[in-house]
């Protein structure tokens, strides 16, 4: 089950009323970084093309779309939103990644 915490939440509330309100948040994991996957979000509008088969969540008022190829490595995924010295930024914890690279953008998954 994914988790989404109330910081992250409210950051994401933020950024929709800043943009349109009928937006929802798209989760991805992509190859690529200084390890194997990177994660992506992107706002999009509710009207814009949702491609088929992605699985919409609600989760504490957050509309979150995920593809079945990104769900095997986020299914257990909290979202967390902190700000520190360098600025705010969403943070992901994960118990299905193995290792993350020193800037903590890329990641390893754990072998199925």
């Amino acid at each position: 089950m994914v988790k989404i915490t109330p910081s992250a939440s409210a950051e994401i509330e933020r950024l929709k009323l800043s943009r349109h309100p009928d937006i929802y948040l798209k989760l991805t994991v992509k190859p690529g970084g200084c390890l194997d996957f990177f994660y992506n979000l992107e706002l999009l509008e509710a009207d814009s093309d949702k491609p088929d088969g992605d699985r919409i969540l609600e989760i504490d008022g957050v509309k979150l779309a995920i593809d079945d190829e990104t769900w095997k490595h986020v299914e257990s995924l909290k979202l967390d939103y902190a700000e520190d010295l360098m600025g705010g930024g969403f943070r992901f914890y994960n118990p299905k990644i193995k290792k993350t690279c020193g800037c903590g953008i890329s990641f390893t998954a754990i072998e199925e």
